[in-house]
């Protein structure tokens, strides 16, 4: 048996539906010593499973009404849209006939369309069920009085050499919100560490103190061992604890969840037998570089619209981002027994980019997964600078261009196929939207001779139409929606923002364009991105440190503006602001990576998104949640609703 096997396969009775576990109390997790550092283990067994399996019927209806007439609509709608872009260009072909490079041409201009109008199309049906929906319809939890779940669920906190200052800052939070909610005696919390040892005592000695003063039990336990990243350390608590536990709900070190979304996440699981996982849409907080407060503003304004829609098609087939969830223990350790692919990485070995993979295995074994809405109450914090976030990104690269060998896995739902497909395609653009830069430059200068690389003012029009007109979207919703205009500062703060946000999105696309191609090109190589701490925090890059990171953007601008000096005058203006933003990729790293402008704009009403200050301030400011309490003891276990595939 290999390590892998072992670690997943531990003995142990499987969770019934049954199983229902006494709640551990605040004076149970101690002893004489001090805080508890573990409970009593109750083992769950989590067998690895396997990419060429499918399962039988699982009795387990997850399929909703009339979701096959909106992907359908989805994808026609975004195939005529790529192929009208494709076609356009291809009409200055002369009466001689296509070439090669004509017909390669088509279809590249046809997949780069294709993707671009599937963000237009997404955000559009997103608009329009915003703009006509009750609120029931993309939430499970407007409606629903707040209540107490009836059974036991884990917050699991991963960590690995991280700043445990500020993750401890979030834990008191999170464990005070669940305390004056009444909720302490059904919600455990375990810290598992992955962290080096010196960062392991660091993090013993915080626990010592948070368990300590909290009501909700903390534990804390740090693996000597590293095996299987994050998904080998769920594996290893769920080996261990898993048994004890209806629910788990799974955060990132930055992750930071309000008792009232935990126990409405809880609660609508228990109404919702047939659910396997529900992924709420976190929230952007605590920006303070000029990129962290932009990124902030970008997924506060234009969020909704995008995600709106993809609730409306993905359905019952939605995806997992390995954070801010809540899954159902029994679901997960039944279904999602990772194995390693075959070979080595980067494009073998351990999944990377697991939690998408996840959603298909508990899809394919007849478990709902859906993506939810929540009013308030889950938050994430973002990358800090522009160099930082490619850090993360290359990372998601390998991991994505992985599901490539996973999509004609046994089982999978046709969407969960088209969700994985989207993933790796995502960065795969890049390379094509480079070449495609590449070519037009080569027939300005005249080395390509073909009439068919002439950008004309049609699909530019059309191009600037599909990447923009999601953003105009946006801001007719928040012209609807008060009170995500009021976090954003109002009508003039918000208008202030945008303009100061389309410019900067457009200087930073070729930098990012650049540097997903040289990543797509590394794992081509067969290098591999490791795993390495992520910075959370930091204030200014130095330009001389910009200048060597950014070596290669610059040497490609030069090269693009030599050329573009000999190409025709259209050719090098459409080019132009591609070629300044490669040039001044140093600039605008260091730039963005600022707090001091970032503060200095939200000042000026740029990027000041109002923040919810009852969750992120410290604990002495919480206020009390008003909820329906149901006494402990005359709890009885909720009947199963007839849909068990959707939400109750």
């Amino acid at each position: 048996m290999s390590v892998g096997r072992s670690l997943y396969s531990q003995a142990g009775p499987n969770l019934s539906d049954d199983l229902m576990t006494k709640p551990v109390s605040r004076e149970a997790a101690r002893d004489d010593a001090g805080p508890r550092a573990l409970p009593p283990e109750s083992p769950l067994s989590m067998p690895i499973q396997s990419f060429g399996e499918r399962p039988g019927p699982s009795g387990r209806f997850v399929s909703q009404r009339g979701m096959l007439e909106r992907r359908l609509l989805l994808v026609l709608a975004t195939l005529v849209a790529g192929l009208l872009a494709a076609t356009e260009m291809a009409r200055p072909v002369g009466p001689d006939g296509a070439t090669l490079m004509d017909a390669a041409l088509f279809m590249l201009i046809f997949s780069l369309f294709c993707w671009i109008a599937f963000g237009f199309v997404n955000a559009l049906l997103g608009f329009v069920v915003l703009a006509g929906r009750s609120k029931g319809s993309i939430s499970p939890f407007a409606g629903h009085a707040l209540e107490l779940p009836h059974r036991r669920t884990a917050i699991l906190l991963p960590v690995y050499n991280e700043d445990f200052d500020q993750v401890g800052g979030r834990i008191q939070r999170m464990t005070t919100m669940l305390e004056r909610a009444g909720a302490a005696a059904l919600f455990d919390l375990f810290i598992l560490s992955d962290s080096n040892p010196q960062a392991g005592a660091r993090e013993e000695a915080a626990w010592t103190l948070l368990a300590a003063d909290s009501a909700v039990p903390v534990y804390y336990r740090r693996r000597p061992v590293n095996i299987g990243r994050k998904p080998g350390n769920i594996a290893e608590w769920l080996g261990r604890f898993g048994g004890g536990y209806d629910h788990m709900i799974v955060l990132d070190a930055d992750s930071l969840m309000s008792g009232e979304a935990m126990i409405r996440l809880a609660t609508t699981m228990e109404r919702s037998p047939g659910v396997g996982l529900i992924q709420t849409i976190p929230s952007v907080i605590n920006g303070r570089t000029l990129f962290a407060r932009w990124q902030q503003f970008a997924a506060t304004a234009y969020g909704p619209i995008a995600s709106a829609g993809l609730i409306w098609w993905s359905g019952s087939e939605a995806t997992f981002w390995g954070h801010n969830a809540i899954i159902r223990v029994r679901a997960f350790a039944e279904s999602c027994g990772l194995p390693d692919l075959r070979g080595a990485e980067p494009m073998g070995g351990q999944v990377m980019s697991h939690d998408m993979v996840e959603a298909a295995m508990l899809r394919r074994r007849g478990w709902a997964v859906h993506m939810a809405m929540l009013p308030s109450g889950s938050y994430e914090e973002f990358p800090p600078t522009l160099s930082d976030h490619a850090v993360r990104d290359r990372r998601w690269c390998q991991g994505n261009l992985q599901h490539l060998r996973l999509l004609n896995s046994g089982g999978f739902h046709w969407i969960n196929r088209l969700q994985l497909f989207m993933g790796a395609s995502a960065y795969l653009t890049s390379p094509m939207w480079l070449l495609l830069l590449t070519m037009t430059i080569a027939q300005g200068v005249g080395l390509v001779a073909s009439p068919a690389f002439s950008p004309s003012g049609w699909p530019l029009a059309l191009t600037a139409l599909l990447l923009f007109s999601p953003k105009l979207l946006a801001f007719a919703w928040l012209m609807i929606d008060q009170r995500r205009q009021a976090s954003l500062g109002g009508v003039n703060q918000i208008v202030r923002s945008m303009a100061v946000e389309i410019p900067l999105s457009i200087l930073v696309a070729p930098i990012t364009m650049l540097a997903q191609t040289m990543a797509v090109i590394d794992i081509a190589r067969g290098r591999a991105s490791g795993w390495r701490p992520q910075r959370r925090d930091a204030d200014g890059i130095p330009i001389l440190r910009a200048m060597i990171d950014y070596i290669p953007h610059v040497m490609v601008g030069l090269a693009f503006a030599i050329l573009l000096t000999m190409a025709d005058r259209d050719v090098s203006l459409w080019l132009m602001p591609v070629v300044a933003s490669l040039l001044l990729a140093p600039v605008i790293t260091s730039i963005t990576s600022r707090q001091d402008i970032g503060d200095w704009l939200a000042r000026k009403g740029v990027f000041a998104a109002r923040e919810d200050r009852a969750v992120l301030a410290p604990r002495t400011a919480a206020r009390p949640i008003r909820i329906k309490s149901i006494p402990l003891r005359t709890r009885r276990r909720l009947p199963a609703p007839a849909n068990d595939g959707g939400f109750a």
